[in-house]
């Protein structure tokens, strides 16, 4: 029995900040949007990652958490009736003869739309781990590999491992919560924000952390309870840390899955697009956020936002051609503030 299809304007693949941000954006132009994403709710990496960590370069808002942001742009993108098809991954994509796009995912689900927007991140994103024999007996027990909630570590004797941004980030938001936290890498130089850095250094200063050199080779404890790690020192010596948890931070491992296999122009896993359209080589696609690449791009969240509101412009004329776009501001619009609510 074949799937009815849902019929759309359009079908937004990536249900994180620049997806949801695109749902107000092709709103207020009157675009009804369906988004599908793999996770099992909206928010993408900042929902899935560090929910609970400051975010600060927002406009606007000085500090805000993943979390907060992800409730903030769905309270934006409601009045437009947004619908949401969570724990499901789009395999297949195929051009119909009038122009429109079937889409069709893993679990069945087929849509049917004028426009596809791909704002997936970096596609579907797994944590790289540690080569560290027997590491899978403790993970979701004393190993974690993101920081859902920052109570959970309340009180835990913590350590982290690397040398990036979201290992300093953790390390210096954590220690008010944890029991005691340490940190261990292999070098004394690190890949994170030289402000991070300069916050750890002074933490071990005053004695409320203490940072290790070396590499985790082996851990230790009792169904999946970690009581400790061997570490090998940089002078070849091993030496035991004490811990009851462990948090390795050694980055994302990004698989674009089935998105690699739909006729886009690719580089390097990125999807090139233009800078007036934010269109990809394929009309009627379009890419925003993390996804795409282009001449001075900057993976920032804000930057995705000015991608989403230049591509609901062209979306709505690539999907109405024979409409009048008339350019408006919220706040001056009535039409526009109807839409809103706030009329």
């Amino acid at each position: 029995m074949t799937q009815e299809a849902i019929s759309t304007d359009v079908v937004i693949i990536g249900a994180g900040p620049c997806g949801l941000f695109a749902v107000f954006e092709l709103g207020l132009l009157d675009m009804k949007c369906h988004l599908i994403d793999i996770l099992d709710r909206s928010g993408g990496q900042c929902a899935e990652l560090y929910p609970e960590k400051p975010i600060y370069d927002i406009p606007g808002l000085p500090v805000v958490s993943g979390q907060e942001l992800t409730d903030r742009l769905m309270e934006q993108a409601a009045p437009f009736k947004p619908e949401f098809h969570y724990n499901e991954m789009v395999e297949e994509l195929e051009k119909l003869p009038d122009g429109r796009w079937r889409v069709k995912t893993d679990g069945g689900l087929v849509f049917e739309a004028k426009v596809v927007v791909i704002a997936a991140g970096g596609g579907s994103f797994q944590p790289k781990k540690p080569p560290i024999p027997g590491i899978e007996a403790y993970e979701g027990k004393s190993v974690f590999y993101a920081v859902k909630r920052m109570e959970t570590f309340r009180g835990k004797n913590v350590l982290i491992s690397g040398g990036g941004d979201s290992a300093l980030d953790w390390t210096i938001n954590l220690q008010p919560v944890a029991a005691s936290i340490q940190l261990i890498h292999r070098r004394d130089g690190f890949r994170a924000a030289p402000d991070s850095v300069k916050k750890m250094h002074a933490l071990v200063d005053e004695k409320k952390m203490q940072f290790h050199l070396g590499q985790i080779t082996a851990l230790h404890g009792d169904n999946g309870q970690l009581e400790g790690v061997t570490v090998k020192g940089n002078d070849g010596n091993d030496f035991q840390i004490e811990c009851d948890t462990l948090l390795p931070f050694f980055g994302l491992t990004m698989k674009l899955g089935p998105i690699a296999n739909w006729g886009l122009n690719l580089h390097e896993n990125l999807i090139p697009v233009d800078t007036e359209k934010f269109q990809t080589n394929v009309e009627g696609i379009f890419a925003i956020g993390d996804i795409n690449t282009y001449p001075g791009k900057l993976k920032l969240i804000l930057s995705g936002f000015h991608e989403a509101a230049l591509m609901a412009q062209a979306a709505f004329r690539h999907a109405n051609p024979d409409a009048k776009l008339t350019f408006q501001y919220t706040t001056s619009s009535t039409s526009l503030q109807k839409k809103l609510g706030v009329a």
